[in-house]
């Protein structure tokens, strides 16, 4: 069923201009740059043009008319001693297995490589998996892409094995947004194989509300079910989801899926991208409005991923808003403020 709704999918500038009255031209050089793929069930989640599901899939003439940000924001060519793994923390590395999305995200921050075919090959992931046999450090391997989870099951089983088999591997983790944008590629043959190579962790990606559905519910029971721990990393998008009541009515739905909310990411700074930065201020105003207004199970981490390859770095708002002698002033979730003694030693 999931390769037919992915055959089906949009991938020609033409398609989407009639259906949105785009221009015809300015979406070919668009999808010229930064390939489009759209399939049939995340196409279905749109209600009216530009909203926050239009904004995140539709090319917009913003990527190639504002040139601001980086082609490769976290400097991860330069960090890849081997093609497609990148190797910045000290004991984890991101092997990248997929070349290709269920749906390409506009804000997609290897919008530079996603959708080429050359991106990732069977000799890529081998020698990605020799580098790691041949580093001791390496303890915990996120894959990545592109979409894990678009491989055949026997390609993804082929690359667990070989992953698992190494020892001093000791966790794997999947980075996929197909339990949001192709919820259906969710089996029960794939989550029979996965749930054989534990501890493995699913990072997955749903940044609005409307993204929660009774099909991604399902995916989602499906792998927690087969005891694979959910995380989700929304990003924080302009114009989709950047008011504190989307992003509780976000989160909250997360968890009524089994997604424990983790990070929550100020937008890269990739080059096509533009439209989708907000400043920093933002993203802590949201974290602060949310604060104590729910559980804290639904409050991610606000994170930048620093350009250059700096890595991630939190950043949390502050709530100590002053000091008396020997107490600080701190200020709750409803503005109220209280002193509170400081000990020392």
């Amino acid at each position: 069923m999931w390769k037919k709704i992915l055959s089906e999918s949009i991938t020609r500038p033409e398609e989407v201009s009639v259906l949105y009255g785009l221009d015809m031209k300015t979406t070919e050089k668009i999808v010229s740059r930064y390939p489009m793929r759209i399939n049939p069930y995340y196409l279905g989640l749109i209600k009216e043009k530009d909203d926050p599901i239009y904004r995140q899939c539709i090319p917009d003439p913003r990527e190639i008319s504002d040139q601001r940000g980086h082609v490769d924001p976290l400097n991860e060519e330069a960090l890849s001693p081997v093609r497609g793994l990148t190797h910045r923390y000290p004991d984890r590395v991101l092997l990248l297995v997929s070349s290709i999305c269920p749906t390409y995200c506009r804000f997609c921050n290897r919008k530079r490589k996603v959708g080429n075919l050359s991106m990732v090959s069977e000799d890529s992931i081998k020698q990605g998996i020799d580098y790691i046999r041949d580093h001791r450090q390496v303890r915990d391997v996120l894959l990545s892409g592109g979409d894990p989870l678009l491989l055949e099951d026997d390609e993804i089983q082929w690359i667990l094995e070989r992953i698992r088999s190494i020892e001093h591997v000791e966790i794997i983790r999947i980075g996929t947004r197909v339990p949001c944008t192709l919820p259906q590629r969710i089996t029960e043959d794939l989550t029979r194989i996965m749930k054989k190579f534990h501890p493995l962790y699913i990072h997955t990606h749903f940044n609005h509300p409307m993204e929660v559905t009774s099909q991604s519910a399902l995916a989602c029971r499906r792998l927690a079910d087969a005891g694979l721990p959910l995380g989700c990393h929304t990003v924080l998008l302009k114009g989709v989801n950047d008011e504190p009541a989307t992003m509780k009515s976000l989160m909250q739905k997360l968890l009524s899926i089994r997604v424990r909310p983790y990070y929550l990411f100020q937008a890269d700074l990739a080059r096509g991208t533009s439209h989708f930065w907000t400043n920093m201020k933002k993203g802590l105003d949201i974290i602060k409005e949310i604060q104590g207004h729910t559980s804290g199970l639904c409050m991610p981490h606000f994170a930048v991923d620093l350009p250059g390859g700096g890595g991630k770095v939190p950043f949390l708002p502050s709530y100590i808003v002053g000091k008396e002698k020997n107490l600080l002033i701190i200020e709750n979730y409803r503005g109220e403020r209280f002193r509170y003694p400081v000990y020392e030693g």
